[in-house]
């Protein structure tokens, strides 16, 4: 068994598809018309058949709660893996990317966490 799609809930999709490809670097694998919204994935280009991010709509009456009580906490709702935190913590500031914590040595991991401006802090780790 392996995980296949991995969702966020983001408040506009388009927003988020320009965010998640233009400025993190992940590209679009799927984009499906379902409505008013999208079936919309994005993966890394080092991994084109790997893990899939659903874009998800934040419709649902019971995740603008959920994503507002993270937020407030200060709580990310995933993880990405990165080759170098620093290195990527200065490229994203330099795209104008809101971090939330700067790069912290936590032992066997380095993380900081950005605003992905959908409505989500995203943590991104480095394991040493």
């Amino acid at each position: 068994m392996k995980i296949h799609l991995a969702s966020v809930f983001v408040d506009d999709q388009e927003k988020a598809l320009r965010f998640y490809t233009d400025v993190l670097g992940f590209v679009r694998k799927t984009e499906v018309p379902l409505g008013e919204h999208r079936w919309l994935t994005v993966v890394s280009p080092e991994e084109p058949e790997g893990t899939e991010l659903v874009l998800e709509p934040d419709a649902h009456p019971a995740v603008k709660p959920y994503k507002a009580a993270l937020l407030d906490d200060g709580i990310p709702t995933t993880s990405f893996a990165v080759d170098d935190v620093r290195a990527e913590f200065d490229r994203l500031s330099r795209l104008g990317v809101h971090f939330t914590q700067e790069p912290v040595d936590m032992g066997p991991v380095t993380t900081a966490v950005l605003d992905d401006t959908c409505g989500n802090l995203i943590q991104i780790a480095q394991h040493h």
